[in-house]
Protein backbone atom coordinates (compact mmCIF):
# COMPACT_ATOMS: atom_id res chain seq x y z
CA UNK A 1 0.00 0.00 0.00
CA UNK A 2 1.47 3.72 -0.94
CA UNK A 3 0.05 6.44 0.04
CA UNK A 4 1.89 10.14 -1.50
CA UNK A 5 1.35 13.44 0.18
CA UNK A 6 2.39 16.49 -1.66
CA UNK A 7 3.55 19.32 0.43
CA UNK A 8 2.36 18.02 3.51
CA UNK A 9 3.43 17.95 7.04
CA UNK A 10 4.89 15.48 9.98
CA UNK A 11 1.56 15.32 11.67
CA UNK A 12 -0.40 14.48 8.46
CA UNK A 13 2.45 11.95 7.48
CA UNK A 14 1.71 10.32 11.25
CA UNK A 15 -2.08 10.17 10.49
CA UNK A 16 -1.47 8.50 7.00
CA UNK A 17 0.14 5.93 8.85
CA UNK A 18 -2.56 4.90 11.23
CA UNK A 19 -4.90 5.36 8.40
CA UNK A 20 -2.89 2.86 6.59
CA UNK A 21 -1.94 0.27 9.49
CA UNK A 22 -6.19 -0.20 9.91
CA UNK A 23 -6.39 -0.55 6.21
CA UNK A 24 -4.15 -3.35 5.73
CA UNK A 25 -5.64 -5.08 9.55
CA UNK A 26 -2.11 -4.43 11.52
CA UNK A 27 -3.10 -1.61 13.89
CA UNK A 28 -0.88 -2.36 16.13
CA UNK A 29 3.26 -0.91 15.91
CA UNK A 30 5.07 -4.06 16.07
CA UNK A 31 8.71 -2.27 14.79
CA UNK A 32 12.18 -2.62 17.31
CA UNK A 33 13.45 0.55 16.10
CA UNK A 34 13.59 3.19 13.87
CA UNK A 35 16.23 3.52 10.96
CA UNK A 36 17.00 7.06 9.69
CA UNK A 37 18.24 6.58 6.17
CA UNK A 38 20.45 9.69 4.61
CA UNK A 39 21.13 9.64 1.27
CA UNK A 40 20.47 11.78 -2.23
CA UNK A 41 17.93 10.53 -5.10
CA UNK A 42 20.81 8.74 -6.99
CA UNK A 43 21.48 6.18 -4.09
CA UNK A 44 18.63 5.79 -2.39
CA UNK A 45 16.24 3.17 -4.08
CA UNK A 46 19.76 0.99 -3.28
CA UNK A 47 19.68 2.49 0.00
CA UNK A 48 15.83 1.33 0.73
CA UNK A 49 16.07 -2.02 -1.05
CA UNK A 50 18.93 -2.91 1.64
CA UNK A 51 16.97 -1.73 4.67
CA UNK A 52 13.59 -3.47 3.51
CA UNK A 53 16.06 -6.96 3.05
CA UNK A 54 17.25 -6.19 6.60
CA UNK A 55 14.07 -5.05 7.99
CA UNK A 56 12.64 -8.97 7.70
CA UNK A 57 15.14 -9.87 10.68
CA UNK A 58 14.68 -6.15 12.36
CA UNK A 59 11.09 -4.84 11.82
CA UNK A 60 11.64 -1.11 11.66
CA UNK A 61 10.09 1.83 10.20
CA UNK A 62 12.31 3.23 8.01
CA UNK A 63 12.71 7.27 7.39
CA UNK A 64 14.28 7.76 4.17
CA UNK A 65 15.35 11.62 4.29
CA UNK A 66 16.32 12.89 0.59
CA UNK A 67 17.59 16.52 0.62
CA UNK A 68 16.94 17.94 -2.97
CA UNK A 69 18.88 20.50 -4.73
CA UNK A 70 16.68 23.91 -5.59
CA UNK A 71 17.85 25.14 -9.06
CA UNK A 72 16.97 29.09 -8.58
CA UNK A 73 16.88 31.01 -6.03
CA UNK A 74 13.09 31.22 -5.93
CA UNK A 75 12.89 27.37 -5.46
CA UNK A 76 15.69 27.56 -2.97
CA UNK A 77 13.33 29.93 -0.86
CA UNK A 78 9.97 28.05 -0.82
CA UNK A 79 10.30 25.26 1.61
CA UNK A 80 7.96 21.79 0.83
CA UNK A 81 8.26 18.75 1.84
CA UNK A 82 6.83 15.71 0.29
CA UNK A 83 6.50 12.59 1.44
CA UNK A 84 5.26 8.22 0.16
CA UNK A 85 3.95 6.61 2.53
CA UNK A 86 4.44 2.95 2.28
CA UNK A 87 2.98 -0.42 4.06
CA UNK A 88 2.22 -4.16 4.05
CA UNK A 89 4.12 -5.54 0.87
CA UNK A 90 5.73 -2.71 -0.53
CA UNK A 91 7.60 -1.70 2.87
CA UNK A 92 8.68 -6.01 3.60
CA UNK A 93 7.69 -6.94 7.56
CA UNK A 94 7.75 -2.75 8.87
CA UNK A 95 6.44 0.58 7.59
CA UNK A 96 8.80 2.92 5.25
CA UNK A 97 8.61 6.65 4.59
CA UNK A 98 10.15 8.26 1.83
CA UNK A 99 10.53 11.96 2.54
CA UNK A 100 11.67 14.43 -0.07
CA UNK A 101 13.07 18.13 1.31
CA UNK A 102 12.83 20.95 -0.53
CA UNK A 103 13.94 24.88 -0.18
CA UNK A 104 14.46 26.01 3.28
CA UNK A 105 13.53 22.95 5.03
CA UNK A 106 16.54 21.09 3.75
CA UNK A 107 18.36 22.52 6.45
CA UNK A 108 15.75 21.72 9.05
CA UNK A 109 15.90 18.06 8.66
CA UNK A 110 15.48 16.65 12.20
CA UNK A 111 12.44 18.79 12.80
CA UNK A 112 10.76 16.56 10.59
CA UNK A 113 12.46 13.32 11.01
CA UNK A 114 11.58 14.21 15.02
CA UNK A 115 8.10 13.56 15.48
CA UNK A 116 7.82 10.12 13.04
CA UNK A 117 10.28 8.26 15.29
CA UNK A 118 8.94 5.28 17.08
CA UNK A 119 8.18 6.15 20.98
CA UNK A 120 10.69 4.22 23.31
CA UNK A 121 12.42 2.69 20.33
CA UNK A 122 15.81 2.82 19.56
CA UNK A 123 17.26 5.02 16.37
CA UNK A 124 19.87 3.99 13.99
CA UNK A 125 21.28 6.49 11.40
CA UNK A 126 22.79 5.38 7.92
CA UNK A 127 24.55 7.59 5.41
CA UNK A 128 25.35 5.39 2.47
CA UNK A 129 27.25 7.84 0.76
CA UNK A 130 28.50 11.95 1.54
CA UNK A 131 28.52 11.19 5.58
CA UNK A 132 29.24 13.92 7.96
CA UNK A 133 32.86 14.50 9.51
CA UNK A 134 31.22 14.37 12.67
CA UNK A 135 28.68 11.74 12.68
CA UNK A 136 27.37 12.16 15.87
CA UNK A 137 27.55 16.52 15.80
CA UNK A 138 25.37 15.87 12.98
CA UNK A 139 21.40 17.64 13.54
CA UNK A 140 20.35 13.66 12.26
CA UNK A 141 22.93 12.29 14.13
CA UNK A 142 22.39 13.70 17.30
CA UNK A 143 18.71 11.96 17.69
CA UNK A 144 20.43 8.19 17.26
CA UNK A 145 21.97 5.99 19.48
CA UNK A 146 23.98 4.41 15.92
CA UNK A 147 25.63 6.07 13.80
CA UNK A 148 26.51 4.14 10.24
CA UNK A 149 29.03 5.43 8.00
CA UNK A 150 30.87 3.88 4.95
CA UNK A 151 33.76 4.60 4.29
CA UNK A 152 34.28 3.18 0.84
CA UNK A 153 31.97 5.52 -0.43
CA UNK A 154 34.25 8.23 0.25
CA UNK A 155 35.94 10.16 -2.05
CA UNK A 156 39.75 9.81 -0.40
CA UNK A 157 38.93 6.27 1.89
CA UNK A 158 42.01 6.48 3.26
CA UNK A 159 42.09 9.51 4.40
CA UNK A 160 38.34 9.37 5.98
CA UNK A 161 39.39 6.83 8.54
CA UNK A 162 41.76 9.70 10.43
CA UNK A 163 38.87 12.19 10.11
CA UNK A 164 36.62 9.46 11.70
CA UNK A 165 39.73 8.42 14.07
CA UNK A 166 39.72 12.01 15.10
CA UNK A 167 35.96 13.06 15.62
CA UNK A 168 35.04 9.17 16.93
CA UNK A 169 32.31 9.48 19.62
CA UNK A 170 30.52 5.76 21.01
CA UNK A 171 28.07 4.68 19.22
CA UNK A 172 30.03 5.53 15.71
CA UNK A 173 30.90 2.53 13.14
CA UNK A 174 31.74 1.94 9.83
CA UNK A 175 30.37 -0.49 6.86
CA UNK A 176 34.21 -0.71 6.29
CA UNK A 177 34.63 -2.35 9.21
CA UNK A 178 31.42 -4.54 9.49
CA UNK A 179 32.96 -6.22 6.08
CA UNK A 180 36.11 -7.42 8.05
CA UNK A 181 33.80 -9.41 10.43
CA UNK A 182 34.38 -13.05 9.11
CA UNK A 183 38.00 -12.33 8.58
CA UNK A 184 38.13 -11.62 11.86
CA UNK A 185 36.58 -14.65 13.25
CA UNK A 186 38.19 -16.45 11.01
CA UNK A 187 42.10 -15.27 11.83
CA UNK A 188 41.07 -15.82 15.60
CA UNK A 189 39.97 -19.28 15.11
CA UNK A 190 42.88 -20.45 13.13
CA UNK A 191 45.27 -18.62 16.62
CA UNK A 192 42.86 -21.00 18.91
CA UNK A 193 44.02 -23.91 16.54
CA UNK A 194 47.83 -23.28 17.48
CA UNK A 195 49.71 -22.98 20.61
CA UNK A 196 52.07 -20.23 18.76
CA UNK A 197 53.48 -16.78 19.22
CA UNK A 198 52.82 -14.06 15.96
CA UNK A 199 55.96 -12.56 15.14
CA UNK A 200 54.73 -10.41 12.36
CA UNK A 201 51.47 -10.43 9.67
CA UNK A 202 51.06 -8.98 6.20
CA UNK A 203 47.36 -8.24 4.89
CA UNK A 204 46.70 -8.37 1.32
CA UNK A 205 44.21 -6.19 -1.09
CA UNK A 206 43.18 -3.66 -3.23
CA UNK A 207 44.39 -0.25 -3.48
CA UNK A 208 41.94 2.21 -1.61
CA UNK A 209 40.16 0.24 0.37
CA UNK A 210 39.80 1.00 3.95
CA UNK A 211 39.01 -2.15 5.15
CA UNK A 212 42.56 -3.48 4.16
CA UNK A 213 43.93 -0.68 6.43
CA UNK A 214 41.25 -1.24 9.78
CA UNK A 215 41.57 -5.06 9.06
CA UNK A 216 45.39 -4.22 9.50
CA UNK A 217 45.44 -1.96 12.37
CA UNK A 218 43.45 -4.66 14.18
CA UNK A 219 45.82 -7.15 14.00
CA UNK A 220 48.51 -4.51 15.09
CA UNK A 221 46.50 -3.88 18.37
CA UNK A 222 45.60 -7.06 19.43
CA UNK A 223 49.19 -8.99 18.02
CA UNK A 224 51.26 -6.07 19.72
CA UNK A 225 53.26 -7.06 16.07
CA UNK A 226 54.50 -5.38 12.58
CA UNK A 227 51.88 -5.85 9.94
CA UNK A 228 52.57 -5.06 6.36
CA UNK A 229 50.05 -4.05 3.73
CA UNK A 230 50.39 -4.81 0.09
CA UNK A 231 48.74 -4.13 -3.00
CA UNK A 232 46.40 -6.80 -4.76
CA UNK A 233 43.67 -6.73 -8.25
CA UNK A 234 41.39 -7.63 -5.34
CA UNK A 235 38.51 -8.19 -5.02
CA UNK A 236 38.98 -7.07 -1.79
CA UNK A 237 40.76 -8.43 0.83
CA UNK A 238 42.45 -10.96 -0.72
CA UNK A 239 45.29 -12.59 1.51
CA UNK A 240 45.87 -12.43 5.08
CA UNK A 241 49.66 -13.91 6.19
CA UNK A 242 50.50 -14.34 10.36
CA UNK A 243 54.20 -15.65 10.49
CA UNK A 244 54.36 -17.10 13.85
CA UNK A 245 57.40 -19.33 15.43
CA UNK A 246 55.25 -22.88 14.67
CA UNK A 247 55.12 -21.65 10.99
CA UNK A 248 52.88 -19.31 9.06
CA UNK A 249 49.40 -19.09 8.86
CA UNK A 250 48.03 -18.46 5.80
CA UNK A 251 44.38 -17.50 4.66
CA UNK A 252 43.88 -16.69 0.94
CA UNK A 253 40.61 -15.58 -0.72
CA UNK A 254 41.71 -14.37 -4.55
CA UNK A 255 38.39 -14.90 -6.02
CA UNK A 256 35.89 -12.93 -3.41
CA UNK A 257 33.86 -16.27 -2.51
CA UNK A 258 35.80 -18.95 -1.41
CA UNK A 259 38.80 -18.81 1.33
CA UNK A 260 41.72 -21.82 1.93
CA UNK A 261 43.46 -21.73 5.12
CA UNK A 262 46.85 -22.97 5.42
CA UNK A 263 48.08 -24.16 8.91
CA UNK A 264 51.80 -25.32 9.28
CA UNK A 265 51.36 -29.08 10.00
CA UNK A 266 47.70 -29.06 8.75
CA UNK A 267 46.24 -29.83 5.63
CA UNK A 268 44.41 -26.59 4.14
CA UNK A 269 41.01 -26.35 4.25
CA UNK A 270 38.31 -24.69 2.39
CA UNK A 271 36.37 -21.87 4.39
CA UNK A 272 33.50 -20.32 2.84
CA UNK A 273 34.23 -16.68 3.04
CA UNK A 274 31.98 -14.65 0.45
CA UNK A 275 31.68 -10.76 -0.14
CA UNK A 276 28.51 -9.83 1.69
CA UNK A 277 26.12 -7.23 0.30
CA UNK A 278 25.12 -4.21 1.97
CA UNK A 279 21.91 -5.66 3.29
CA UNK A 280 23.60 -8.12 5.08
CA UNK A 281 25.91 -5.92 6.67
CA UNK A 282 23.19 -3.38 7.64
CA UNK A 283 21.63 -6.45 8.64
CA UNK A 284 24.66 -7.31 11.29
CA UNK A 285 24.64 -3.31 12.30
CA UNK A 286 21.38 -3.75 13.64
CA UNK A 287 21.86 -7.06 15.83
CA UNK A 288 23.51 -4.89 18.62
CA UNK A 289 23.83 -0.92 19.52
CA UNK A 290 25.65 -0.88 21.75
CA UNK A 291 28.84 1.12 21.60
CA UNK A 292 31.76 -0.84 19.54
CA UNK A 293 34.68 -0.90 21.71
CA UNK A 294 37.00 -2.81 18.90
CA UNK A 295 36.35 -0.67 16.31
CA UNK A 296 37.49 2.40 18.39
CA UNK A 297 40.44 0.66 19.56
CA UNK A 298 41.42 -0.90 16.37
CA UNK A 299 40.03 2.97 14.72
CA UNK A 300 42.27 4.86 17.14
CA UNK A 301 45.50 3.00 16.67
CA UNK A 302 46.72 5.02 13.71
CA UNK A 303 47.62 4.69 10.13
CA UNK A 304 50.63 6.74 10.79
CA UNK A 305 51.67 4.37 13.85
CA UNK A 306 51.15 1.46 11.70
CA UNK A 307 53.21 2.70 8.33
CA UNK A 308 56.44 3.10 11.41
CA UNK A 309 56.01 -0.17 12.62
CA UNK A 310 55.48 -1.97 9.60
CA UNK A 311 58.83 -0.11 8.03
CA UNK A 312 60.65 -2.53 10.53
CA UNK A 313 59.52 -5.53 8.39
CA UNK A 314 60.17 -5.56 4.87
CA UNK A 315 62.05 -7.66 3.99
CA UNK A 316 61.74 -7.53 0.36
CA UNK A 317 62.82 -4.07 0.16
CA UNK A 318 65.59 -4.80 2.99
CA UNK A 319 67.30 -7.45 1.02
CA UNK A 320 66.83 -5.50 -2.49
CA UNK A 321 68.29 -2.42 -0.98
CA UNK A 322 71.32 -4.62 0.43
CA UNK A 323 71.94 -6.48 -2.45
CA UNK A 324 71.77 -2.84 -4.48
CA UNK A 325 74.59 -1.78 -2.22
CA UNK A 326 76.44 -4.37 -2.63
CA UNK A 327 76.26 -4.50 -6.10
CA UNK A 328 77.47 -0.79 -6.16
CA UNK A 329 80.31 -1.21 -3.45
CA UNK A 330 81.69 -4.28 -5.55
CA UNK A 331 81.47 -2.22 -8.66
CA UNK A 332 83.04 0.46 -7.46
CA UNK A 333 86.07 -1.62 -6.15
CA UNK A 334 86.50 -3.38 -9.25
CA UNK A 335 86.53 0.60 -11.27
CA UNK A 336 88.98 1.48 -8.57
CA UNK A 337 91.40 -1.75 -8.72
CA UNK A 338 91.39 -1.22 -12.60
CA UNK A 339 92.03 2.27 -12.59
CA UNK A 340 95.28 1.42 -10.22
CA UNK A 341 97.03 -1.41 -12.24
CA UNK A 342 96.10 0.06 -15.54
CA UNK A 343 99.58 0.99 -16.96
CA UNK A 344 99.55 5.03 -17.53
CA UNK A 345 98.73 5.88 -20.85
CA UNK A 346 102.06 6.98 -22.97
CA UNK A 347 102.52 10.57 -24.12
CA UNK A 348 102.02 11.00 -27.41
CA UNK A 349 105.15 12.45 -29.60
CA UNK A 350 105.77 15.47 -30.30
CA UNK A 351 105.49 16.55 -34.24
CA UNK A 352 108.85 18.13 -35.17
CA UNK A 353 108.36 22.02 -36.48
CA UNK A 354 107.54 22.39 -40.11
CA UNK A 355 110.45 23.87 -41.43
CA UNK A 356 109.92 27.15 -43.17
CA UNK A 357 110.32 27.08 -47.01
CA UNK A 358 113.78 28.60 -48.93
CA UNK A 359 113.13 32.32 -50.13
CA UNK A 360 113.91 32.57 -53.33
Amino acid sequence: MKTDLTDTTSSKINKALVLGRRAIGTPAVGMVLTLVIVTDEENAYDALKAANEASREHPSRTLVVIKRVSRTPRDRAQARLDAEVRLGADASTGETVVLRLYGEVVDHAQSVVLPLLLPDAPVVVWWPVNAPSDPANDPLGALAQRRVTDTYAAEQPIQELTARADAYTPGDTDLSWTRITPWRSMLAAALDQVACEVTSAEVEGEEFNPSVELLAMWLADRLKVPVRRSKSGGPGLTSVRMETNAGPIVLDRPDGSLATLSIQGQPDRAVALKRRDTAELIAEELRRLDPDDTYATALRFGLERLDEEAATTAPETVVDTVAETAVDTVAETVVETVEEKAPAPKPAPKKAPAKKAAAK
